[in-house]
């Protein structure tokens, strides 16, 4: 009877065991998931600060007297220092995220001031070089956006597997935090006004 006792003792303990293993290791890899995607929202980034010397280079030919600008866009991308990445650690981190994505947004607002620009140049306008640029920066802004949803939704699974029990036992035991998520900007949600 004692060994029937002990042999279904260790049988549980057992399938705890086998539980617990695969516990951990989905929170491992969901939150490798959170990086990876994470790493792709760096990598669109780094293709947009790329393409920033050549467009503002396009721009100056044309719009030589528009220098607040163009210096303004050439700040912006200077004030990251050619910099896009953040260690993953950052990412529980809502305050550095914030920070971060503070920086992205004077690029965008320094990107846009300059498009405003442009729309004065027609001449600029229709020149290939420029209208080859201005294309790969919109299809970059666009795979921006994609990968900050797809950010989203791998912080949001991993957030809701650690919370989860019994994951969120493990979690608390080996150190598995919650990520913080890709916040925009709040200027984003007012509506810009358009005068003609």
């Amino acid at each position: 009877m004692k060994r029937m006792i002990l042999s279904g003792a260790l049988l549980l303990l057992g399938l705890l065991a086998l539980s617990g293993c695969g516990t951990y290791n989905n929170m491992v890899e969901q939150q490798e998931q959170v990086n990876q995607a994470w790493a792709q929202v760096e990598n669109v980034y780094q293709r947009r600060l790329d393409l920033i010397p050549n467009l503002v280079e396009t721009v100056k030919g044309y719009a030589a007297h528009e220098q607040e600008v163009l210096i303004g866009v050439t700040e912006a991308r200077a004030k990251l220092g050619g910099q896009v990445n953040l260690d993953p650690s950052m990412l529980s981190d809502p305050q550095q995220l914030e920070q971060f994505q503070a920086m992205q947004a004077s690029i965008t607002s320094a990107l846009q001031r300059l498009m405003v620009v442009v729309e004065q140049y027609p001449e600029l306008k229709a020149d290939r070089n420029f209208l080859e640029l201005q294309a790969q920066l919109e299809g970059t802004e666009n795979r921006i956006a994609v990968e900050r949803r797809r950010f989203n939704e791998a912080v949001q699974s991993y957030n809701t597997t650690i919370k989860k029990f019994p994951a969120m036992i493990f979690a608390g035991m080996f150190g598995f935090s919650e990520r913080a998520y890709f916040q925009g900007d709040p200027a984003a949600s007012k509506a810009p006004e358009v005068k003609f």
